[in-house]
């Protein structure tokens, strides 16, 4: 009889399955699952023929699909079956650092004070405020437990209390998605409004507690209207305030610390524009505060009788303008803080009598605080040589105490708030890890490689003091490089169980990222997106060649963008490393960006180019890590993937493993685990989300042969 081809795939991956739990039970070796080859030939760009023989997979409603991607999880189970007792160890361990029941610093906006807290054996997290003192009776405002109990993900977006604290509206996620329902709470009674939105992604108040603001997304989940709602009235009843018609660009709404204004902010990866609102008068239209440029990125803040300006219009690195209230417009603008090329001005936050604004200078990250009555300027000194510092909950406008977040590698977060008159810094928590562990006994620095083009290329690490550089050690580097976004040196628990066991932790600070400044975003993107692999490779090659370790005792890592890094690495230099880990990554480069229905394809284009032009198409063909896997030796891996990821599409780690085990030449062990029930962040409970790391840290244990005690 002869099957078809859907039920052909179902019956191997259902006895590739039944294969794998074989195997686990009598220690016998299990088979890697095999994909079917199912060739499709896409015409691109007029005369470029591209065969992908597993397109097929992208098709989530087949249960062939479904029942190949339970079959790589059975087998990932298999092939991890023998490191059990040290996946339970290293979660045990991991979590008896973690004191379980615990509290957030209160933080106190108008006759509240609000927190978070945490008990033990419970996922997620309970919200609450007291009332005038600490002393008062505990309100409940949400406990996330509850919320989330007859589901296996749960996730809250958006929380928002309205100006008078009486209601609070908030969104909620519970498959990982990112596709969030709003609902409001009266926060005095516990009763919830009937109003429920879905497919919101941000909310604001208006001034009067009955209006909301909120912005809806279309089929590719991009932010592109915004709404005024009323509350009690029905959702067909809300009044359209604005629709973005460029696919490129995406609308959100906030609320300015004063409360004084609503800004819509419409953007695109590297153009924005910004409409202002009066919120005590929200049945009145947005105003635009300037137009949209190419290229031209700028944010808006208010304070007292002027907004303040960061933009990088005629700034690389961005600088501060500031305008008058009553005249916003460009001819009124006058400059606050000016362009400099070491320093880049990442943003500022108005307070009352205070502008604070935050900065990095050649990659350190600096707070200044400019007094607002004399332009008095001071910075806050910090005494780490790497370190990341970033604002906590500064909800009052009227704050002179401006509480920050303190970190480094060696240092647990550390929450301080800074008095801005005083200058005096009062410590209020420090997080907790249990188990005696001791900064003092760790050593952190930052060492620079040279990239092939001449440029250093910075690296941040720590280990236990004692270690000698005679390239014994295993070293875990991790890269991301993608976005403009700063890899900060920040603390992990976790971490430890792999820098007690003898392990280097580092980051290589690469070019794509942000770490030294808006130039250095420039030269990792687009047309010069090799940059970002090759500045990683060297930063391996230099910590190898040093003595901190050897390739066969390396570690890579990388997820979504920094999962695009590894896959891009592990084609170009395979020999790099002895074990490679990508989590969520975005691989599968060429068919994604060609795909405009695929969620956030077209908004992307400013940030890896647009395939349909020759030239990106022939260059990001040069580095896909898809389209460049070869038959030669690849190191061990661990992939992956949510299949509700809406930012890089299950299929895409999935399509990559498949042609990697049916192409590599070596017998290294390649796995994928996707998680049937979450997406691009794993899973949503502090405990399941341990587990998760276990499995890695196991991985990496058992390849590297470090699993005894």
């Amino acid at each position: 009889m002869k099957l078809s081809h859907s039920l052909a795939l179902i019956l191997i991956a259902v006895a590739l399955v039944a294969s794998a739990a074989l195997a686990q039970e009598t220690a016998v070796a299990p088979h890697a699952p095999v994909a079917a080859m199912i060739p499709r030939v896409d015409t691109v760009n007029g005369n470029i023929v591209r065969i992908d023989d597993y397109y097929w997979l992208r098709n989530r409603g087949d249960s062939a699909v479904m029942a190949y991607l339970e079959a790589e999880n059975a087998y990932t189970e298999a092939c991890m079956a023998h490191t059990a007792q040290l996946q339970e160890d290293l979660y045990k361990e991991m979590r008896a650092r973690i004191k379980e029941t615990d509290m957030s610093v209160p933080a106190r906006y108008m006759d509240y004070y609000y927190y978070a807290r945490t008990e033990e054996g419970r996922q997620y997290n309970i919200y609450c405020r007291k009332k005038g003192s600490l002393e008062a009776p505990e309100e409940i405002i949400l406990d996330v437990n509850r919320l989330a109990e007859n589901f296996d993900y749960y996730q809250v977006g958006a929380f928002e209390i309205s100006p008078d604290q009486q209601l609070l509206a908030y969104t909620f996620d519970t498959a990982g998605s990112e596709v969030y329902t709003l609902v409001v709470k009266n926060m005095l009674t516990g009763d919830y409004f009937s109003d429920t939105l879905p497919n919101v992604s941000a909310v604001a108040w208006a001034g009067d507690n009955l209006t909301l603001f909120y912005t809806v997304e279309d089929e590719t989940r991009r932010p592109y209207q915004l709404f005024r709602h009323k509350l009690g009235a029905a959702p067909a009843e809300d009044r359209l305030v604005y629709h973005e018609q460029d696919p490129a660009f995406y609308v959100g709404v906030g609320e300015t610390r004063s409360r004084r204004y609503l800004m819509m902010m419409i953007g695109s990866q590297i153009t924005s524009e910004v409409w202002y609102l009066r919120t005590d008068n929200p049945e009145s239209d947005f105003t635009l505060f300037a137009p949209r440029e190419q290229g031209v990125e700028y944010s808006v803040d208010h304070q007292g009788d002027n907004f303040y300006i960061t933009t990088n219009k005629d700034a690389v690195n961005f600088r501060l303008l500031r305008t008058p209230t009553a005249d916003p417009s460009p001819a009124n603008w006058t400059e606050v803080i000016p362009a400099r090329d070491s320093v880049k001005l990442d943003g500022v936050d108005c307070f009352k009598d205070y502008l604070v604004v935050y900065e990095h200078d050649r990659g350190l990250p600096m707070v200044q605080i400019r007094t607002v009555s004399d332009g008095a300027v001071h910075y806050i000194a910090f005494d780490q040589p790497i370190y990341s510092v970033y604002p906590n909950r500064n909800p009052s406008y009227d704050a002179s105490k401006l509480r920050l977040n303190f970190q480094s590698l060696i240092t647990p977060s550390t929450i301080f708030d800074y008095d801005m008159d005083s200058r005096k810094r009062t410590t209020l928590k420090q997080e907790e890890v249990l188990g005696g562990y001791n900064p003092e006994d760790y050593a952190q620095e930052r060492v620079w490689a040279t990239a092939p083009d001449g440029t250093r290329i910075p690296i941040s690490m720590c280990y236990r003091k004692g270690m000698v550089r005679d390239g014994s050690h295993p070293l875990y580097l991790y890269g991301y490089g993608a976005y403009g976004m700063t890899m900060e040196p920040w603390f992990s628990a976790n971490r430890l169980s792999l820098i007690d066991r003898g392990f280097i932790y580092a980051i290589a600070h690469i070019r794509g990222g942000g770490y030294l400044g808006r130039p250095w975003y420039e030269d990792g993107k687009m047309l010069r997106k090799r940059n970002t692999f090759t500045d990683f490779i060297a930063c391996g090659d230099y910590l190898a060649e040093q003595g901190y370790t050897a390739p066969d005792r390396m570690v890579i890592s990388g997820a979504s963008a920094g999962g695009l890094l590894i896959g891009a690495v592990v084609n170009m230099r395979p020999d790099l490393a002895a074990v490679a880990i990508a989590d969520v990554p975005f691989v599968d480069v060429i068919n994604t960006m060609l795909d405009e229905s695929i969620p956030l394809t077209v908004i992307e284009y400013e940030e890896w180019g647009n395939p349909h032009d020759p030239a990106y198409y022939d260059y990001m063909m040069s580095y896909s890590p898809y389209d460049n896997v070869t038959a030669k030796d690849y190191p061990a891996m661990l992939v992956t993937a949510g299949l509700n990821d809406p930012r890089v599409q299950y299929w895409e780690p999935a399509k990559w493993t498949a042609k990697l085990r049916a192409t590599k030449t070596d017998d290294h062990v390649l796995l994928l685990k996707t998680n049937m029930g979450a997406g691009h962040g794993g899973a949503s409970g502090r405990y399941d989300y341990l587990k998760e790391v276990a499995l890695e840290y196991a991985f990496i244990l058992d390849q590297l042969g470090l699993t005894g005690p």
